[in-house]
């Protein structure tokens, strides 16, 4: 066979790549898919407890297809990025309705469900079923653009084009065998993970480092070309943490579109004067007894929140909660069962003794 770009990253493979990932054994096309979504923004590291906990909950496609989504999100609650298991469930249902409860072996029907761009499709092909088609993740964009010196930020289309050109060539090679090519995909995703890191990476270890345009020319902190600088806004909001006589927390689902969508956290405002508003609008109680707790911090992808909890016990909603309220009271051994976003989930279970509120001014 030709010393090429996919025989030596093959070889290295074997020896050095990751071999004992869980959804790897089996290797089966529901576990593959499931894999693939929950690392889009994930690090494996942090995906496979995730995934171990999921599969166990829900380990085919229509267990998945037929579960409640407040038990998805809570499944997936803590690993972030919410949308990606909204839409993991509605592919389900419709692979159950259109697919025979089947992942469908086609690039253009898995790129019609929600939440599979060409990539993951490309990815579930090629390791559940051998297919040949490239894959373009974050990985082996940093694989390709120091391999080849592709100049320029590989999320502007321009360049991501020609990047998808250089992957199907590599591809299309004849010295890629079918049989391997769930391990060639794999290769490159754990050649980008381990060794052509984003920074300090290992090249004297790198099988494909006697070709690599960047290590040649000395340009490996330069490329991939990183992403024009932004300074994401900041915003600020208050949440409002209620309990009844019984310990019990108050929590709000949230819309079904937006920031941390379908998810049930505690109520949230603006500022101060429209939390008092809610309060008065749903609670009795006294109002003027509320403890503000430590600010909390969280960043999202493209802005900076910070959440100013304030909390009150002994409250008591105004009106009964109806069927089709998205409001419900929860103790507190209730909370793993449901899908609450990280910063909240964090702050409640954090218990803080009242010694450590602050008094409001």
């Amino acid at each position: 066979m030709t010393d090429t770009f996919a025989t030596r990253l093959l070889a290295w493979f074997d020896v050095s790549g990751r071999h004992d990932l869980p959804w790897q054994h089996p290797r089966t096309p529901y576990r593959v898919w499931l894999s693939e979504i929950m690392l889009q923004q994930t690090q494996v590291k942090t995906a496979a407890p995730y995934f171990e906990r999921f599969v166990a909950a829900l380990p085919t496609l229509c267990d998945l297809a037929r579960a409640p989504l407040d038990d998805v999100l809570a499944l997936w609650s803590g690993l972030g990025y919410y949308a990606r298991a909204r839409n993991l469930h509605a592919a389900a249902k419709l692979c159950v309705e259109r697919h025979g409860s089947d992942l469908p072996r086609d690039i253009d029907a898995l790129t019609a469900l929600p939440g599979i761009g060409r990539s993951t499709a490309a990815a579930i092909l090629s390791q559940a079923w051998c297919d040949r088609f490239a894959i373009l993740d974050g990985n082996v964009k940093r694989v390709l653009s120091r391999y080849h010196g592709i100049d320029g930020w590989p999320g502007l289309p321009v360049v991501e084009k020609r990047l998808w050109k250089l992957a199907d060539e590599h591809v299309a090679n004849p010295d890629l065998p079918d049989a391997r090519m769930a391990d060639y995909t794999q290769a490159q995703m754990d050649l980008g993970a381990t060794l052509c890191t984003r920074s300090d990476p290992a090249c004297v270890l790198c099988p494909l480092q006697q070709d690599c345009v960047a290590r040649r020319e000395g340009r490996t902190t330069e490329l991939p070309t990183a992403k024009p600088g932004k300074t994401p806004p900041q915003k600020y909001a208050h949440v409002l943490w209620a309990e009844d006589a019984d310990g019990r927390i108050l929590l709000q689902r949230r819309p079904p579109t937006g920031i941390w969508a379908s998810l049930w956290t505690l109520p949230q405002t603006e500022d101060e004067a429209l939390a008092m508003q809610w309060f008065d609008a749903h609670l009795t109680g006294e109002r003027s007894r509320a403890q503000a707790l430590a600010p909390v911090a969280h960043a999202f992808s493209h802005y900076k929140l910070q959440l100013q909890p304030l909390r009150w016990r002994g409250a008591s909603l105004r009106n009964r909660i109806g069927d089709n309220d998205d409001l419900r009271w929860v103790a507190r051994e209730e909370l793993a069962t449901l899908g609450i976003p990280a910063p909240i989930r964090k702050l409640l279970e954090a218990s803080l003794p009242l010694e450590s509120c602050i008094p409001e001014s």
